[in-house]
C-alpha cells in the first residue's frame, strides 16, 4: 500500500490517501480536514478508485473538506458519529473489523480528545487522530478525559504486538515503539497524576 502524506493548511491538519499498489487501484481517504488540488491530482493521476472516507474524530479541521469531496466522490463516509456536517456516515464502534474494497480495517476507540476519537488499524499503520501524536497525547477537557484517553491508549494501543507506523492527525509520523518509550506527553501525565495524588493524600489524610 501506498500512503499519500498531505499537510492541510486548513487547522494544519495532516490529510492521508492510502492507495493500493494492485491493479485495482483503490484508494481511501483518512479526515480529509481540507480537499485541495494536489489530493484531487494525487487520486486522479494514478487511477484510483476511491472507496471510501475515514474520519478520526468530529473536528472541523479533520472533516472540512468533506463537502468538497463528496460534490466530486459518491463515496461512503465510516466514523464513530452517526453524522458528520450534514452527511450521514456508516457508523463503526470499538472492535469492529470491515472490509472497504481490498482494505481490512479495524477500529480501536480511544475517547478522551473527544467522544468519538477512534484510531484505525490498516495493515503496519496507525492513524491515530489526535489521540495520539508524535512525542504528545491528544489534548483533554479535564482531567477525566485524560485519564479515558490515557487508559484506552494503554489497553488498547501499547500493547499491540510488533511496530507500527503512527500516522496523526497533527505533525510528522513516528512508531509506536518510540511512542511507548519516549512519548512526553504520558510522562507528563505520570507527573501530573503523582502531584494529584500526593495532594489528595495531604489534604484527606490525618
Amino acid at each position: 500500500m501506498k500512503v499519500f502524506f498531505h499537510y492541510c493548511s486548513f487547522g494544519f491538519s495532516n490529510c492521508y490517501v492510502l492507495g493500493t499498489e494492485t491493479a485495482s487501484r483503490e484508494a481511501i481517504i483518512i479526515d480529509p480536514g481540507n480537499i485541495d488540488k494536489a489530493i484531487l491530482d494525487f487520486i486522479e493521476q494514478k487511477n484510483y478508485k476511491l472507496m471510501g472516507v475515514l474520519i478520526t474524530h468530529d473536528h472541523l479541521n479533520h472533516v472540512h473538506g468533506l463537502r468538497t469531496l463528496k460534490r466530486i466522490y459518491d463515496v461512503e463516509i465510516y466514523a464513530v458519529d452517526h453524522l458528520i456536517l450534514e452527511h450521514k456516515t456508516n457508523m463503526v464502534k470499538d472492535g469492529d473489523s470491515l472490509n472497504i474494497g481490498s482494505f481490512h480495517i479495524e477500529v480501536i476507540s480511544v475517547p478522551g480528545h473527544s467522544s468519538d476519537s477512534a484510531v484505525f488499524k490498516i495493515d503496519h499503520l496507525l492513524f491515530t487522530g489526535d489521540a495520539l501524536n508524535a512525542g504528545m497525547l491528544g489534548t483533554t477537557a479535564s482531567s477525566y478525559g485524560a485519564e479515558v484517553q490515557m487508559a484506552a491508549l494503554r489497553t488498547k494501543i501499547f500493547p499491540l504486538p510488533g511496530n507500527y507506523i503512527v500516522l496523526p492527525g497533527h505533525g510528522p509520523p513516528s512508531t509506536l515503539e518510540t511512542e511507548r518509550r519516549f512519548n512526553a506527553g504520558i510522562q507528563n501525565f505520570e507527573q501530573h497524576k503523582n502531584k494529584r495524588r500526593s495532594y489528595n493524600m495531604e489534604t484527606w489524610g490525618d
